[in-house]
């Protein structure tokens, strides 16, 4: 359903692209932020889904600017190497690169934003800084708490599982607390990556309950 495709940035870098388009007339679009594993199977498939679902989907690497072309699996090694690229990307310059997906994919309609573990904090910040966008919602964003400051521009919904050991609960509740105008779900039975399919951190009711979820929210903000 996807292929790749070369997105500018405004300050002209070229990156690569998963774009995934739907059967028939988009009924919007989003822009879908990798893990830190790359634009991966997974990550494709995400995209895959929400064009089945009707939406333009496009997720931009945005490890291209520190190692082109990064694609790895969930192994230690693995997971050391996407953790020191996460370090190296300059996060103003993530954001011109979201930025040039978000314009690529008006060609989809208004335009959503979706993100996961990085990414999920990367939507978080997008919901802010970047122009373009219509909604945002981001899936176990461990630099969200932390980011409590920030005001979107536009409507949010974040996910979060209470079993996460890399994102203390107390801060996620925190969070909620501090943007009562923005939904935070917690999720009792997922941990990390309860949306990674076919994974070991996948959660089924979890993910399901998300997804139903995010699809609702982007059909309210994106139609």
């Amino acid at each position: 359903m996807g292929e790749w495709v070369t997105l500018k940035a405004s300050d002209g870098f070229e990156l690569a692209a998963w774009r995934a388009a739907p059967n028939g007339a988009p009924r919007g679009a989003l822009v879908v932020v990798q893990e830190i594993f790359g634009v991966n199977a997974h990550i494709r498939s995400v995209a895959d889904g929400f064009a089945a679902d009707g939406y333009l989907a496009i997720a931009p690497a945005i490890f291209d600017r520190a190692e082109r072309g990064f694609d790895v699996g969930y192994e230690p090694e693995a997971m050391a190497r996407g953790r020191d690229l996460a370090g190296k990307i300059d996060r103003a310059a993530t954001l011109l690169d979201i930025a040039a997906a978000a314009k690529a994919a008006k060609a989809g309609g208004k335009v959503g934003i979706v993100g996961y573990c990085l990414g999920g904090t990367l939507a978080w910040l997008a919901a802010a800084k970047v122009e373009g966008l219509a909604a945002a919602v981001g899936y176990y964003g461990g630099g969200v708490p932390g980011l409590g400051d920030l005001m979107p521009r536009v409507p949010v919904m974040l996910h979060f599982g209470e079993r996460d050991q890399h994102i203390p609960l107390d801060g996620v509740r925190a969070f909620a607390a501090a943007h009562p105008d923005t939904p935070v779900f917690t999720y009792p039975t997922g941990g990390h990556a309860f949306n990674r399919y076919g994974n070991a951190a996948y959660d089924a009711p979890s993910a399901t309950l998300a997804r139903q979820r995010t699809i609702a929210f982007f059909e309210r903000n994106l139609g």
